[in-house]
Protein backbone atom coordinates (compact mmCIF):
# COMPACT_ATOMS: atom_id res chain seq x y z
CA UNK A 1 0.00 0.00 0.00
CA UNK A 2 1.23 3.48 -0.91
CA UNK A 3 -0.01 6.34 1.26
CA UNK A 4 0.24 10.13 1.08
CA UNK A 5 -0.14 12.15 4.29
CA UNK A 6 -1.38 15.72 3.76
CA UNK A 7 -1.68 18.48 6.33
CA UNK A 8 -0.04 21.71 7.50
CA UNK A 9 3.26 21.82 9.40
CA UNK A 10 2.61 20.60 12.95
CA UNK A 11 -0.44 18.52 12.04
CA UNK A 12 1.21 15.37 13.36
CA UNK A 13 1.91 13.70 10.02
CA UNK A 14 5.48 12.82 10.99
CA UNK A 15 4.44 11.31 14.32
CA UNK A 16 1.83 9.12 12.65
CA UNK A 17 4.19 8.09 9.87
CA UNK A 18 6.77 6.96 12.43
CA UNK A 19 4.13 4.97 14.33
CA UNK A 20 2.91 3.31 11.13
CA UNK A 21 6.47 2.52 10.13
CA UNK A 22 7.26 0.96 13.51
CA UNK A 23 3.99 -0.94 13.99
CA UNK A 24 3.00 -1.86 10.43
CA UNK A 25 6.30 -1.93 8.56
CA UNK A 26 5.84 1.00 6.18
CA UNK A 27 8.82 2.82 4.74
CA UNK A 28 8.61 6.48 5.78
CA UNK A 29 9.73 9.17 3.35
CA UNK A 30 9.60 12.63 4.92
CA UNK A 31 10.15 15.51 2.52
CA UNK A 32 11.30 17.76 5.35
CA UNK A 33 13.81 15.25 6.73
CA UNK A 34 15.21 14.49 3.29
CA UNK A 35 15.54 18.18 2.45
CA UNK A 36 17.23 18.98 5.76
CA UNK A 37 19.67 16.13 5.25
CA UNK A 38 20.53 17.54 1.84
CA UNK A 39 21.06 20.97 3.41
CA UNK A 40 23.24 19.46 6.13
CA UNK A 41 25.32 17.53 3.58
CA UNK A 42 25.64 20.58 1.35
CA UNK A 43 24.33 18.82 -1.75
CA UNK A 44 23.29 20.77 -4.83
CA UNK A 45 19.62 20.28 -3.96
CA UNK A 46 20.36 21.28 -0.37
CA UNK A 47 21.97 24.55 -1.39
CA UNK A 48 19.03 25.42 -3.63
CA UNK A 49 16.48 24.59 -0.92
CA UNK A 50 18.20 26.27 2.04
CA UNK A 51 17.23 29.84 1.29
CA UNK A 52 13.55 28.95 0.90
CA UNK A 53 13.41 26.83 4.07
CA UNK A 54 14.99 29.49 6.30
CA UNK A 55 12.43 32.07 5.15
CA UNK A 56 9.56 29.69 5.86
CA UNK A 57 8.71 29.38 2.18
CA UNK A 58 7.91 26.18 0.33
CA UNK A 59 10.76 24.78 -1.72
CA UNK A 60 9.99 25.06 -5.47
CA UNK A 61 8.26 22.12 -7.12
CA UNK A 62 11.05 21.05 -9.44
CA UNK A 63 13.58 20.72 -6.61
CA UNK A 64 11.24 18.65 -4.44
CA UNK A 65 10.05 16.46 -7.32
CA UNK A 66 13.59 15.59 -8.39
CA UNK A 67 14.59 14.66 -4.85
CA UNK A 68 11.50 12.60 -3.99
CA UNK A 69 11.31 10.68 -7.25
CA UNK A 70 14.95 9.66 -6.87
CA UNK A 71 14.08 8.35 -3.40
CA UNK A 72 10.94 6.49 -4.52
CA UNK A 73 12.65 4.85 -7.50
CA UNK A 74 14.94 3.01 -5.09
CA UNK A 75 11.96 1.29 -3.43
CA UNK A 76 11.34 -2.39 -4.14
CA UNK A 77 7.97 -2.93 -5.82
CA UNK A 78 6.54 -5.01 -2.98
CA UNK A 79 7.37 -2.43 -0.29
CA UNK A 80 4.64 -0.34 1.35
CA UNK A 81 5.58 3.29 1.83
CA UNK A 82 4.33 6.60 3.20
CA UNK A 83 4.98 9.98 1.61
CA UNK A 84 5.00 12.61 4.36
CA UNK A 85 4.88 16.19 3.09
CA UNK A 86 4.82 15.34 -0.62
CA UNK A 87 3.14 16.20 -2.90
CA UNK A 88 2.14 19.75 -1.90
CA UNK A 89 0.75 21.03 -5.20
CA UNK A 90 -1.39 19.63 -8.00
CA UNK A 91 1.60 19.92 -10.32
CA UNK A 92 3.65 17.72 -7.98
CA UNK A 93 0.75 15.27 -7.60
CA UNK A 94 0.26 14.85 -11.34
CA UNK A 95 3.97 14.36 -11.89
CA UNK A 96 4.06 11.84 -9.04
CA UNK A 97 1.07 9.91 -10.44
CA UNK A 98 2.66 9.79 -13.88
CA UNK A 99 5.97 8.42 -12.59
CA UNK A 100 4.42 5.96 -10.11
CA UNK A 101 2.14 4.54 -12.79
CA UNK A 102 5.23 3.79 -14.88
CA UNK A 103 6.67 1.93 -11.89
CA UNK A 104 3.33 0.20 -11.20
CA UNK A 105 3.31 1.78 -7.73
CA UNK A 106 0.14 3.94 -7.72
CA UNK A 107 -0.96 5.85 -4.62
CA UNK A 108 -3.71 3.88 -2.85
CA UNK A 109 -4.95 6.37 -0.28
CA UNK A 110 -4.42 9.99 0.80
CA UNK A 111 -4.98 11.08 4.41
CA UNK A 112 -5.67 14.77 5.10
CA UNK A 113 -4.92 15.97 8.65
CA UNK A 114 -7.32 18.87 9.17
CA UNK A 115 -5.68 20.95 11.92
CA UNK A 116 -6.42 24.33 13.54
CA UNK A 117 -3.91 27.20 13.48
CA UNK A 118 -3.92 27.39 17.29
CA UNK A 119 -2.80 23.78 17.65
CA UNK A 120 -0.15 24.09 14.94
CA UNK A 121 1.43 27.17 16.57
CA UNK A 122 1.38 25.51 20.00
CA UNK A 123 3.10 22.40 18.70
CA UNK A 124 5.75 24.00 16.52
CA UNK A 125 6.89 26.81 18.82
CA UNK A 126 7.58 24.21 21.50
CA UNK A 127 9.41 21.80 19.21
CA UNK A 128 13.10 21.12 19.85
CA UNK A 129 15.54 18.98 17.83
CA UNK A 130 18.81 17.30 18.74
CA UNK A 131 21.75 18.97 17.01
CA UNK A 132 23.47 15.61 16.49
CA UNK A 133 21.03 12.70 16.12
CA UNK A 134 17.93 14.67 15.06
CA UNK A 135 15.65 13.32 17.82
CA UNK A 136 12.41 15.28 18.34
CA UNK A 137 11.21 16.79 21.63
CA UNK A 138 8.57 19.25 22.80
CA UNK A 139 8.95 21.56 25.78
CA UNK A 140 5.43 20.67 27.00
CA UNK A 141 4.24 17.45 25.36
CA UNK A 142 7.52 15.50 25.20
CA UNK A 143 10.28 17.27 27.18
CA UNK A 144 13.77 15.77 27.57
CA UNK A 145 14.80 14.47 30.98
CA UNK A 146 17.31 17.32 31.25
CA UNK A 147 16.34 20.70 29.83
CA UNK A 148 18.06 21.43 26.53
CA UNK A 149 19.85 18.06 26.38
CA UNK A 150 19.01 15.05 24.20
CA UNK A 151 18.09 11.89 26.13
CA UNK A 152 19.58 9.65 23.44
CA UNK A 153 23.02 11.11 22.77
CA UNK A 154 23.53 13.95 25.27
CA UNK A 155 23.89 16.65 22.61
CA UNK A 156 22.31 20.10 22.77
CA UNK A 157 18.76 20.70 21.58
CA UNK A 158 17.84 23.65 19.37
CA UNK A 159 14.80 25.36 17.90
CA UNK A 160 14.57 25.57 14.13
CA UNK A 161 14.61 29.09 12.67
CA UNK A 162 11.31 28.42 10.93
CA UNK A 163 9.58 27.42 14.20
CA UNK A 164 8.99 31.01 15.38
CA UNK A 165 5.31 32.01 15.65
CA UNK A 166 5.57 34.65 12.91
CA UNK A 167 7.22 32.26 10.46
CA UNK A 168 4.79 29.45 11.31
CA UNK A 169 1.77 31.62 10.48
CA UNK A 170 3.37 32.61 7.20
CA UNK A 171 4.02 28.96 6.38
CA UNK A 172 0.37 28.14 7.10
CA UNK A 173 -0.83 30.90 4.78
CA UNK A 174 1.39 29.62 2.00
CA UNK A 175 0.35 26.03 2.67
CA UNK A 176 -3.38 26.80 2.61
CA UNK A 177 -3.13 28.81 -0.60
CA UNK A 178 -1.23 26.08 -2.44
CA UNK A 179 -2.93 22.92 -1.20
CA UNK A 180 -6.66 23.63 -1.56
CA UNK A 181 -6.57 22.51 -5.18
CA UNK A 182 -4.50 19.48 -4.18
CA UNK A 183 -7.16 18.35 -1.72
CA UNK A 184 -9.82 18.77 -4.42
CA UNK A 185 -7.62 16.80 -6.85
CA UNK A 186 -7.47 13.77 -4.56
CA UNK A 187 -11.17 14.06 -3.69
CA UNK A 188 -11.96 13.82 -7.39
CA UNK A 189 -9.85 10.65 -7.61
CA UNK A 190 -11.88 9.15 -4.77
CA UNK A 191 -8.90 8.29 -2.55
CA UNK A 192 -8.97 11.15 0.02
CA UNK A 193 -9.79 10.46 3.68
CA UNK A 194 -9.82 13.03 6.50
CA UNK A 195 -8.80 12.87 10.17
CA UNK A 196 -8.56 15.58 12.83
CA UNK A 197 -4.96 16.65 13.45
CA UNK A 198 -6.11 18.37 16.67
CA UNK A 199 -6.56 15.02 18.43
CA UNK A 200 -3.95 13.31 20.61
CA UNK A 201 -1.52 11.10 18.70
CA UNK A 202 -2.95 7.76 19.89
CA UNK A 203 -6.50 8.73 18.94
CA UNK A 204 -5.35 9.77 15.47
CA UNK A 205 -3.46 6.50 15.10
CA UNK A 206 -6.59 4.52 15.99
CA UNK A 207 -8.56 6.38 13.31
CA UNK A 208 -5.81 5.80 10.76
CA UNK A 209 -5.71 2.09 11.53
CA UNK A 210 -9.45 1.85 10.86
CA UNK A 211 -9.09 3.75 7.57
CA UNK A 212 -6.14 1.70 6.34
CA UNK A 213 -7.74 -1.66 7.03
CA UNK A 214 -10.76 -0.87 4.83
CA UNK A 215 -8.99 -1.51 1.48
CA UNK A 216 -7.83 -4.91 2.77
CA UNK A 217 -11.36 -5.82 3.84
CA UNK A 218 -12.73 -4.69 0.48
CA UNK A 219 -10.17 -6.77 -1.41
CA UNK A 220 -11.01 -9.76 0.78
CA UNK A 221 -14.72 -9.40 -0.03
CA UNK A 222 -13.97 -9.14 -3.75
CA UNK A 223 -11.85 -12.30 -3.60
CA UNK A 224 -14.67 -14.20 -1.90
CA UNK A 225 -17.13 -13.09 -4.57
CA UNK A 226 -14.83 -14.40 -7.32
CA UNK A 227 -14.53 -17.89 -5.83
CA UNK A 228 -16.47 -20.56 -7.73
CA UNK A 229 -19.32 -22.25 -5.89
Amino acid sequence: MRIVLLGPPGAGKGTQAVMLAEKKGFLHFSTGDILRENVKQGTLIGKKAKAFMEKGELVPDDIVIEMMLDTIKNVESEKDFILDGFPRTVYQAKKLDSELNKLKLPIDIVIYFKTSTKIVVLRLTGRRLCSKCGANYHVVNMPPKKQGICDKCGSNLYQRKDDSEETIKKRLEVYDSQTKELIDYYKAKGILKEVSGDLEAQKVYSELSEILIQPFLLQKDISKQKRPD
